[in-house]
């Protein structure tokens, strides 16, 4: 009897962690975990507002809110894939996606998406998720890199303010910055603790490329005459020029702004997410204004790795899934998203909306920055991750800082990467 009473109580036990977990119910209701990585206010209360209007429409499959962090997401979905514990939606961006991709872990959304989605998003947002023949995530937010700029002291200098239709050159923006410096205050501060994307993205723009794949399908680093425009420009700022704070190399983008708002640089490089910190922060009178980037041989091009939206291969109810995902990216609710998070959405309708248009806060700065986004030079490199932390990061942050020469970047980024490279494309 104790032996039957014992089984009795464990296999109750395993019903209830079933049933906590996710999957079919005995009363046929699907829940659907999914996990998102939304952290500012505005953007957590709009997407727990929207899987909450989808569980009022939809009683029949339940969406739980499931709070990720940015901060240890790949090594925590690393670790729910091993364990057979992945949500069955999962928030992510775009350039962490390929080895998830590439190991199985995320289902192909060919076939599962409706047309409708599929059209209204441009064919360059989904290469930023395409590897080989499939989809893997379906871009939905994405940011431009702007230059947030003190606009007192730019009027008061008298240089010619950039638009996207005449944006400063990589050339003058140094010349610019040079002219703003002195008596202690800086043209720009370039917050580069995270050097590698902020530095390849900007590439772009002077036809920087970095990443060379073969007939073979095998990646190669290349750091040619385009990879090293910007690199260059942000050395000579901070160690020729003393127009570029050395001081804020190696901070993050919220340590530049106390700097900013107290008239100690001119301007910061940031993503345009970052317009919601400084309408929070600064101070009462403050004048700031968003300038397009630097463009160079390539126009205003600059890489990005869009928010994604993926469903892991293991869900028994992909299908279920693919139609939360299709309703939390309808053209309104993709609007709310991208409010909510200061960003730009990546569908075309959703871009139209009056209320992202607006001049207020930079917003129609940076929808004009829309059509100038392409995929992050990194996007389907196996190892990048490894190749970024082990390699590119320190050597970049070693040249900014001006403790070794191009000649040395350039050959840790191209000897040592591709040794990190060539173990993943084996």
């Amino acid at each position: 009897m104790r032996t039957r009473w014992i089984a009795a109580a464990v296999a109750v036990l395993l019903l209830l962690a079933g049933c906590s977990s996710g999957g079919a119910r005995d009363d046929g209701r699907v829940t659907l975990r999914f996990q998102s990585l939304a952290w500012q206010q505005e953007s957590v209360e709009a997407t727990k507002q929207l899987v909450e209007e989808w569980n009022a429409a939809h009683p029949d499959v339940r969406v739980e809110y499931v709070q990720g962090s940015w901060d240890s997401v790949h090594d925590q979905l690393l670790t729910s894939f091993e364990g057979g514990e992945a949500p069955d939606i999962i928030h992510d961006a775009s350039d962490d996606l390929a080895d998830f991709a590439h190991g199985g872990h995320l289902a192909d959304l060919t076939g599962l998406l409706p047309d409708r989605l599929v059209s209204d998003i441009p064919q360059r947002s989904w290469e930023t998720t395409t590897f080989g023949d499939g989809v893997y995530g379906v871009p939905f937010l994405q940011e431009p890199r702007v230059l947030i700029a003190n606009a007192t002291w730019l009027k008061k200098s008298g240089v010619r303010i950039p638009t996207p239709e005449r944006p400063w050159s990589w050339e003058e923006f140094r010349q610019v910055t040079e002219r703003l410096s002195g008596d202690g205050k800086y043209g720009v501060a370039w917050p580069l603790k995270e050097p590698v994307s902020a530095t390849l993205n900007l590439s772009l723009s002077a036809g920087g490329k970095l990443f060379h794949r073969g007939a073979d399908g095998k990646v190669t680093v290349r750091f040619g005459p385009g990879d090293q425009v910007v690199p260059r420009t942000i050395h000579d700022q901070a160690n020729t020029d003393r127009s570029a704070s050395p001081t804020t190399l190696g901070s993050g983008g919220s340590d530049t702004l106390p700097g900013f708002f107290g008239g100690r640089y001119a301007m910061v490089p940031l993503g345009f997410s970052y317009r919601q910190q400084i309408v929070q922060q600064a101070p009462k009178g403050f004048d700031w204004q968003v300038l397009p980037a630097p463009a160079g041989a390539d126009g205003l091009t600059q890489g990005v790795s869009p928010q994604t939206l993926s469903i892991a291969e293991d869900s028994p109810h992909k299908r279920q899934a693919a139609r939360f995902i299709d309703f939390l990216l309808q053209p309104r609710n993709m609007v709310r998203l991208a409010l909510g998070d200061w960003m730009l959405p990546t569908g075309t309708r959703a871009l139209k909306d009056p209320a992202l248009r607006t001049p207020e806060h930079g917003w129609a700065t940076g929808t004009a920055l829309a059509g100038h986004l392409s995929p992050a030079p990194a996007q389907s490199v196996r190892g990048y991750p490894e190749w970024k932390d082990k390699v590119a990061t320190p050597a970049f942050q070693e040249y900014y800082s001006g403790a070794i020469g191009l000649g040395e970047l350039r050959e840790r980024l191209e000897e040592d990467g591709n040794l990190v490279l060539a173990r993943y494309q084996r």
